[in-house]
């Protein structure tokens, strides 16, 4: 059921709901808009009309629009938006300071409005929100390649990563997780076919934010391959459902490294077409 209502009290009948819907479902030409007779079932869930409705009038699936966040002119200039994503940098220092949870808290809800393959939200973001549980995964992790190693199971292409258990073990030199105090990971359903699309897009949207109040992230492509090609049963282990696959994941932290200014990309790469 949509559970699609009309404020009629609220309603100016202008029709832009009808309009907007992308698979045309609503009828806005008879006054008060409703669902045309038999076609629930190819509403896509994409929320437009509760959006869209100037005057609050239209809620659906239970959402009250009073509950939405307005939409103001000047939410963020292009100037502060690009000079927020040309200054982000990969951040492989950080404080020992754990990051708040009303933050982290914050940062998880700004993910979950990332777009997904037919608006169905699956993503589940697995965190390490203090740095006692983080010490728990760290071990796990270090002592699952020390097993692999031992028992002669790493690949030439892992050897590497023998390597980075044996600094652990003997130096305290942690290239894993880079002595972050956090870790997220975002998997998804290995039959959903926008699954890793939807992972990497829901952490881009945390990263953004988290750069915004001033917390630093890395893209952990260590780590991720050790939780496909080293040792999987990783993935179980911290409640990440088996028939879940890791898009991807990224320990976070606050920087204890400040950047003064931006790099100067040479990576523009345009295909202009012209048919």
């Amino acid at each position: 059921m949509l559970d699609f209502k009309i404020d009629e009290a609220k309603c100016t009948q202008c029709g832009i709901c009808s309009k907007e819907c992308p698979t045309l479902i609503i009828n806005g030409k008879k006054g008060i808009p409703e669902i045309k007779e038999g076609k629930e079932k190819n509403c896509i869930k994409c929320q437009h009309c509760l959006a869209v409705c100037p005057t609050g009038a239209l809620s659906i699936f239970g959402k009250k629009p009073e509950d939405s966040v307005a939409v103001k002119k000047d939410v963020l200039s292009s100037n502060d938006l690009g000079s927020l994503i040309k200054t982000r940098r990969s951040i492989r220092k950080f404080k020992q300071d754990e990051v708040s949870k009303d933050q982290i808290q914050a940062l998880l809800e700004t993910a979950a409005y990332a777009p997904t393959g037919h608006n169905k939200n699956q993503v589940l973001l697995s965190v390490c929100d203090t740095k006692a549980d983080l010490a728990k995964v760290k071990s796990l992790v270090y002592d699952a390649i020390k097993k692999v190693k031992e028992a002669d199971q790493l690949s030439p292409a892992m050897a590497m990563y023998g390597n980075f258990q044996n600094l652990w073990e003997t130096k305290g030199i942690d290239v894993l997780f880079r002595d972050a105090p956090h870790l997220i990971i975002a998997s998804a359903q290995k039959k959903n076919p926008n699954g890793t699309a939807d992972c990497v897009i829901s952490l881009s949207y945390f990263e953004l934010m988290a750069n915004a109040m001033g917390i630093g992230t890395l893209w952990n492509g260590f780590l991720k391959a050790v939780f496909e090609h080293v040792e999987p049963q990783l993935k179980e282990q911290l409640g990440i459902p088996k028939d879940h696959a890791i898009g991807y994941m990224m320990v976070f932290g606050m920087p204890a490294t400040k950047y003064a200014r931006s790099i100067q990309s040479e990576g523009l790469h345009i295909n202009k077409i012209t048919l």
